[in-house]
Formats: structure tokens, sequence, C-alpha cells
């Protein structure tokens, strides 16, 4: 994909509101054609539709294989202890990445991106999964769903300071709005009261929104599987360690349950659904993927009462339609400057 196809390159926005640059005309074109048309002076370039819808439909794929990993740590802990389960889930799918890498003879990246891979593997591979499964230690997945349900805020704030980007008005009072719902519904679902496992969720959600904001940056540079792929290699390592220290000492009782639920948030969630979200990410940019994930807890509810048996609360269908306007705005807004140019060394064509 060439930088001027990509949603996030540095000709991103190829329009911008008020725009009167009329488009030079191909070898051989009709002189009729040099004239761009008058009207509908906001629609996106043609060249830009494909990639955008795109990106949209793989970062709404990573937001379904995220919604499934409450659900599936839960059938883990059923198996293993909290640390276990996460040492032996980072170190599966970094054997899995690893794999991939290999096949493919992927080249290994500049010294120069090794500091953002670092804040991916501390967010995204080792924190964001630790401190939710802690979390999930106490806390019901429908209620850790709804308070993780902040993220799409926190990574568009993150992502706008990151990388330069700026939503416009309409974008954050859409994005402020599905925030506003997902704390009234979690307030109105616990009585106000908070339980010690949304300690751990608020430092998920702060952790996890600096590692996608990251690796969406990345995603600009490299494919986005291998920026998952060479963080999850970063943390093998300690993930190895990890799993030795950790079997010993937690029991273990396997169960049909226990080893779907590692298998899939090793798999699925840690990989599948990294590698989709980052290459998602890297076409629409980072606040406009994030706000897909507004859905991402209404999605977790369905699973849990699906998989777990859960009780699904009656406000449930309230919220969901109100959060899908949201995210009905957002999807529909533009940004009112371009992305802040890219370091040296990162220009060129955006690869996916």
């Amino acid at each position: 994909m060439r930088a001027q196809d990509s949603a996030t390159g540095s000709g991103t926005i190829a329009v911008d509101a008020g725009t009167e640059t009329s488009p030079t005309p191909g070898p051989g074109a009709p002189p009729h054609t040099a004239q761009a048309p008058a009207s509908a002076p906001d629609a996106p370039p043609q060249g830009a539709q494909a990639p955008a819808r795109r990106g949209t439909l793989l970062a709404a794929l990573g937001v379904v294989a995220f919604s499934l990993t409450f659900p599936s740590t839960a059938w883990g802990l059923e198996s293993f202890g909290p640390w276990s389960l996460v040492a032996l889930r980072s170190t599966l799918a970094a054997l899995i990445a690893g794999g991939f890498l290999l096949a493919v003879r992927a080249p290994v990246p500049a010294r120069r991106h090794w500091g953002g891979l670092a804040v991916v593997a501390g967010g995204v591979v080792i924190g964001f999964p630790l401190l939710t499964t802690l979390a999930l230690q106490t806390s019901t997945t429908s209620h850790a769903a709804v308070v993780v349900g902040l993220l799409p805020l926190t990574t568009a704030v993150l992502g706008s300071l990151r990388t330069g980007e700026r939503p416009s008005r309409t974008f954050w009072v859409a994005a402020l709005a599905g925030a506003a719902v997902v704390i009234g519904f979690t307030v109105q679902q616990s009585g106000g009261a908070l339980t010690s496992g949304d300690l751990y969720l608020f430092g998920a959600l702060l952790v996890c929104a600096a590692g996608y904001t990251e690796g969406g940056r990345l995603a600009r540079v490299m494919p986005g599987w291998q920026v998952i792929g060479w963080a999850l290699i970063l943390c093998l390592p300690l993930a190895v360690a990890g799993s030795a220290v950790a079997l010993p000492l937690e029991p273990v009782h396997l169960t049909a349950h226990g080893v779907l639920g590692l298998v899939w948030v090793a798999a699925g969630s840690t990989f599948f659904g990294l590698y989709v979200w980052y290459k998602g990410m890297a076409e629409i940019g980072v606040p406009r993927a994030s706000q897909l994930q507004l859905a991402q807890p209404l999605l977790t509810l369905a699973w849990s009462l699906l998989l777990l048996g859960e009780e699904v609360p009656a406000a449930a269908p309230l919220a969901a339609v109100a959060v899908l306007v949201c995210i009905a705005a957002t999807q529909r807004t533009g940004r009112r400057g371009r992305a802040a140019p890219r370091s040296a060394g990162e220009t060129g064509p955006v690869r996916s």
C-alpha cells in the first residue's frame, strides 16, 4: 500500500473542509477533468475510501476478538492461577508469532523502533493481561467489561498527544458521550461502589492505551502483525521465566474450559486480535479505531451470557444502542489537522 492510499500516511487527509485544490490531470486525461467538482467538498477522495473501509473492518474484527478475552480468561482461571495463565499466554503467543516471523523471514526492526516495541510489550502483552486477570479474581466479566469500556477514550487522548492527530469537536463530543454511557452503566450496575479489582482495571486502562497508541504509530512503518509479533518476542524470555516460577507455585487443574480459554487468549486475543487491530489502526488512525472499542463491553456482556451463564443487566440493550450511536458519530467525523510529520527514518510507503 502506498502512503497516499493510506488513511494514516503522510498524505492522510486529502480533503479538508474548505479545500478547493483541483486534481492534476493524468497523462492523456481530457482537458475538462482539470476542474474538481464544486459539490461535496467534504467527500473523501475515491482512492482513500477503500483503505478506510478495510481499516474499519480489520479494527472491528480486532474488537470482536478482544470481546472474548474476559470470558476466555475466566475459563482459563478454572485451570491455572493468574500468574501462570498470563505467563503461559504470553509464551504461547510469542511462539506463534515467532513461527510466523521466521516463515516470512521478517526483517529485524531498526534500533530506533525497539523503544516503541517495549511500550507495546509492557502495555499490551504483559500489563493489560496481568492486571485484568488479577481483577477477574474478584470481579465478574460483565463488571470488568464495562469498566474497561473507558479504554477507547483513554486511547484517543493518548493517541492524539502521541501522533499529533487532531480530531474534530464533533468527534470529542461523541467520544465523551460514549464514555459517559459506559460510566453511567457501571455506576448504575454497581450502586456506586467500586470493588478492589477496579484499581487493577483502571491501571490496565492506562497501560493498554499506551500500548495501543505506540503500536498504532509503529504500524505505519511496519506491518501491524509484525508490531505485535516482535513485541511478543521481546517478552518471551520474561514469559518463559515467569512460567517456570509460577507453575510450581500455583495449582493446576486441567479442564476443557481451562485449556480452551488459554488457547484463545494466546492465539485469538493476543496474536490474531492484535494483528488485525494494529493493521486497521494504521488505516484509519488511532482515535477513530479506538472508538470502535465502545462496542466491546456490550459484546463481552453477550459472550458472558452465552459462555459463562452470567446474568445480563436489563440496562444493557439501552446502553448498547447509545454506544452504537456514538460509534457511528465518531466514524463520520474527520480531523481538523494533519497528523504530525513522521520522524527521521519513518518516511516512505506505509506497509500493511
